[in-house]
């Protein structure tokens, strides 16, 4: 049986797009002082998969990347609507880790997908965040959601910035036997 080792809505969708699996969250310690974007992501996503049992343990960590800085999810409303601010009318990055756990081994990588927003008015920053739907999203934004509206352009994986490389991830679980 797969695991996925996530409490993300997100992750659980895209991930029925190619297996079934069980939800297992992990509940293991983020806190890391790592700075470099894909070295962190893959850190944290290797830990994920190491605090869950399982046959086959699927675990990720997305952040959002900006101006030297990493965007994991806002605090509260204002600091939401101060990541959405930064972001708007620049090009930030989105990285996401993912490990795979079968038999003892771990498969680790991680995809890079480049994401421009629109010069953002402060009206359209207000009411997004007054729908909730940043609270719980690196970088403030969900690009499955309303935070579409605020997305010029993307360079790289679709999939990646929601959260879940799936079409990699794919290609990971074939090579190592597991589905």
């Amino acid at each position: 049986m797969i695991i996925l080792a996530s409490a993300s809505p997100r992750r659980r969708e895209l991930l029925k797009r190619i297996c079934d699996f069980e939800v297992r969250p992990s509940d293991c310690d983020e806190e890391c002082d790592i700075k470099e974007p894909q070295a962190l992501v893959r850190e944290l996503s290797k830990r994920k998969a190491a605090a869950v049992s399982g046959d086959v343990v699927i675990a990720a960590d997305t952040v959002v990347y900006h101006e030297g800085k990493i965007l994991g999810k806002p605090r509260d409303a204002k600091d939401a609507a101060l990541m959405l601010r930064s972001l708007s009318g620049k090009t930030h990055e989105v990285y996401t880790g993912v490990s795979v756990k079968k038999d003892g081994a771990v498969r680790t990588f991680s995809e890079r997908s480049r994401v421009k927003f629109y010069d953002l008015e402060d009206a359209l920053i207000d009411e997004y965040v007054a729908s909730g739907e940043p609270l719980d999203k690196a970088g403030a934004y969900g690009i499955q959601g309303k935070g579409c509206l605020l997305v010029e352009s993307i360079e790289g994986d679709f999939f990646n910035v929601m959260g879940l490389p799936v079409a990699r991830l794919y290609r990971v679980l074939l090579e190592m036997g597991a589905i």
